[in-house]
Order: C-alpha cells, then sequence, then structure tokens
C-alpha cells in the first residue's frame, strides 16, 4: 500500500513570529519500550490472562475483534447507542481514559517552570497518568500553538500569560499481541485534552467561522466552514513549533507506512476543545493522506466546530463521529445562536428561531454563526445520575462526569443502571423493627 500526501493541504498553515524560547517539546525523545503495569490487569487483560504472544493466533475470537468496525461507527453505530451496548461502553470509557491520561500528564501549575509542558517521559506516561496496562505506548508529544499575538508589555506579566505554545496530547500504537488479537487489528490512539491555558481560552472567543482551504465546493456559497479560534490552534505554528497539524500529519503517515501490512484503525478522542481539534484532524487525515484505515472520532463535551457544508464534507470522506453529549453541559451548545441542524430534523435551536423573518435569518447566516450539529449522538443526562451531588456548569461539563454516565447509562426508558438498582434496593428494603 503506497501512502501520500496531496496537494493543496485543506487548511492553510499560518506562521507566527516567535515570541518565546524554542518549544522544549521537539526535542522529545521516542521510547518503544513498554512498562510493566502498576496494578493487577483490566478486565480486557484478565480474559487473555497466561497466554503467551505466541499463543496469539490460536485464540477463538473475541466479539470485539469481530465486530470492531461496527463498534467504529462502520454503520453509524444503528442499534448500539439505545440501549447501548456493553461492549460499545467498554471501548468508550477505554477512550476516554486515553483522554484522562492527557489531563493527568499536564502540567497545570503557573508557579512551575515545567507549566504547559508533559510531566512524563513518553515510556512511563499512560503507566504513571493512570492507563495501567493498556498494551499502547505513546509514540509522539503533540502541542498547539496561538496565533494571538502578544504585546510587548506582555513580558512583564506572569509567564503563564505568556506561554504561546502548550502540550495538548499524544500519539500512542497499541504493540501488545494480546490487545492486538481482543482488538482484532492494531489500533493507533490521538488523544487530546481540553482548554488549559489563558491563551487557548482566548482562541475559544474567536467563535466566528471560517474558510477551509483547499476545498472547491460545486456551489461557492456551500464552502466548508469552521471555528476560527480552533483552526488557529490547529494550523499555527512557530519557527522551533511546528503545529499541530504537520505533527499529525508527519507521525500519522510514519506510522502508517510502518505498519501498512497489518489491519489498522486510527481513533482520535478528546474532550472539549480536544473535541473540536479531534474533527479537524480527522478532516485533515482524510483530506491529504491516501489509503488512510478507517477512522472514527470518539468525543467527549465537544462545542461546535463547523457549518453544514463541513459536515457534509466529512460525511462524503466516511469520517465516522460519535459526539457523546451531556444535555446539562453548556458547553455542547455553544459558539452559534443559530444551528442548522441534519437534513429533515428539526434542533431545539431551529424551533427557538423557526419565525424569525427572512431577513433577520439572512444576517444571521452573514454572521459567519450558523453552525451545525456533527456526528451521531450518545446523548446523556446529569440529572439521571445520582452519584452528582449538584448540578452545575463545572461538573456537567468534567471528562469524569462523562465517564460516570456512559458507565451507567443503559437506554433512554432507564437512562441510569446504578440509579436504577439503588432506588429499586432502597424501595425493596424492609425496616428494621426495633
Amino acid at each position: 500500500m503506497r501512502l501520500t500526501l496531496k496537494s493543496p493541504f485543506p487548511f492553510k498553515a499560518r506562521v507566527a513570529p516567535p515570541q518565546q524560547p524554542p518549544c522544549r517539546w521537539c526535542s522529545c525523545a521516542i521510547s518503544n519500550q513498554t512498562s510493566k503495569p502498576a496494578r493487577p490487569p483490566v478486565k480486557w487483560e484478565r480474559l487473555l490472562d497466561g497466554l503467551g504472544a505466541d499463543d496469539r493466533r490460536t485464540l477463538p475470537p473475541t466479539r470485539l475483534s469481530q465486530r470492531w468496525m461496527d463498534y467504529h461507527g462502520k454503520n453509524n453505530w444503528e442499534g448500539l447507542l439505545d440501549p447501548l451496548d456493553d461492549d460499545l461502553r467498554s471501548e468508550i470509557i477505554r477512550y476516554g481514559s486515553f483522554v484522562q491520561a492527557a489531563y493527568e500528564s499536564f502540567d497545570f501549575d503557573p508557579s512551575s517552570p515545567t507549566y504547559a509542558a508533559c510531566l512524563y517521559a513518553n515510556s512511563t506516561m499512560l503507566e504513571r497518568s493512570g492507563v495501567h496496562g493498556s498494551g499502547y505506548y505513546v509514540t509522539k508529544n503533540l502541542h498547539a500553538t496561538s496565533s494571538i499575538p502578544l504585546p510587548r508589555w506582555i513580558e512583564r506579566m506572569p509567564r503563564w500569560m505568556q506561554v504561546q505554545s502548550s502540550w495538548i496530547g499524544y500519539v500512542a500504537v497499541c504493540n501488545d499481541n494480546k490487545e492486538i488479537s481482543r482488538l482484532g487489528r492494531r489500533d493507533i490512539v490521538i488523544a487530546l485534552r481540553g482548554t488549559a491555558t489563558c491563551l487557548e481560552w482566548l482562541e475559544n472567543l474567536r467563535a466566528t467561522l471560517t474558510h477551509c482551504k483547499g476545498v472547491n465546493p460545486s456551489v461557492p456559497s456551500d464552502e466548508p466552514m469552521v471555528e476560527t479560534g480552533v483552526l488557529s490552534l490547529y494550523t499555527s505554528g512557530t519557527v522551533m513549533c511546528p503545529s499541530l497539524q504537520h505533527l499529525l500529519r508527519e507521525e500519522v503517515l510514519r506510522l502508517l507506512r510502518m505498519y501498512r501490512d497489518e489491519p489498522l484503525s486510527l481513533t482520535i478522542t478528546g474532550h472539549s476543545l480536544g473535541a473540536s481539534l479531534a474533527i479537524l484532524a480527522a478532516y485533515d487525515i482524510k483530506t491529504t493522506i491516501k489509503h488512510s484505515p478507517h477512522l472514527s472520532v470518539i468525543s467527549f463535551g465537544g462545542p461546535r466546530v463547523g457549518n453544514r457544508s463541513f459536515r457534509h464534507h466529512l460525511e462524503q470522506q466516511g469520517t465516522k463521529i460519535l459526539r457523546i453529549v451531556n444535555s446539562d453541559d453548556l458547553i455542547t451548545k455553544v459558539p452559534g445562536f443559530f444551528v442548522e441542524d441534519h437534513d429533515g430534523v428539526v434542533g431545539e435551536e431551529n424551533a427557538r428561531v423557526a419565525h424569525l423573518t427572512d431577513w433577520i435569518q439572512k444576517r444571521v447566516k452573514d454572521s459567519r454563526r450558523v453552525y451545525a450539529n456533527i456526528g451521531h449522538e450518545l446523548r446523556l443526562s446529569s440529572r439521571d445520575s445520582l452519584k452528582l451531588n449538584s448540578i452545575n456548569v463545572a461538573t456537567c461539563h468534567d471528562l469524569q462526569t462523562y465517564l460516570d454516565l456512559v458507565n451507567g447509562f443503559v437506554s433512554s426508558t432507564c437512562p441510569f443502571r446504578a440509579g436504577a438498582r439503588r432506588m429499586l434496593k432502597k424501595t425493596t428494603t424492609v425496616p428494621s423493627i426495633k
């Protein structure tokens, strides 16, 4: 299989003038060693416990290995979301743990000399961040750069306000024979965290839509557009710090060449800002790399990222996107005050503006704030969980809340299995007589 890059690129890279010391992540060493698990094997490992690497050919095929393409959206997750299939539930939580590892590995301490960097070496990152015995190893550190120009007086401000490039995630590859056998293919994971630095928050405020370069739509007005701030974080770089776009293209192409003779999958997962960047990365990879493997996106708490034309191009590419949404999470309802939902479906936002005059609707569209919901949704609600003591913006958007909701969700008619069991136990317990 021959892998090549097409030109022109779909996004026009922007290079900001270097305004800080050379990026310390560019020289990170890549380690191919895998650390030993720090705790007992997790459930999927116990199924294969005791078998040597040479025995994987004799292992009976698992349900996951036989249906992994279904669990990664081959048929748009039809019949798997409501009720939620248990194997799909495990896969969603497993990929969520990779995103959690990105948070755990990020240095949030503004007073630290390594603020906004990765705390751990590649060889120990997953183990030290809590993902024990995953069977994956990290091959590449990723960082994102803001294109917002920094004024000269910023040098007198605290260092945490000056960080223009920050570590945002990593690329990892499954290299454990038992796990490859269980999964039914070798899996490549791209995990991206959410907003953390000052400039990333400022980029989030740039919520107008901007054009994607390199796409020639049949109708000029039907050009795909994405959020300006997210596109900036994806395509911007400095002389010493390559853009996230460049790092991903280079690493994905290298890995696809390395494992070109094996069954492969590429899974991009992220939370919040990372969810938006995951969709841009999927679009970019499918547009620029020929013969790319099955690619799916599993996003948690992602805001809107593009217009209806952008969604249409993603669907034409065959990119599969599963969007995990908490109905009580405000972040999933922004940006944009007017939404073009899926064809033939009237969303809540559309209902609120159904009676607007044509003149007002035209002004809304001209403002470049007309977003579309992208992907297939697994919709959850914090109000169905008995584990949450309060419902607030921070709690509803937290990644751990999403993982807890996925773990407990059964179906739309029986939304939370753990809560249902506790309620049933409470109502059927006979009080003791004193």
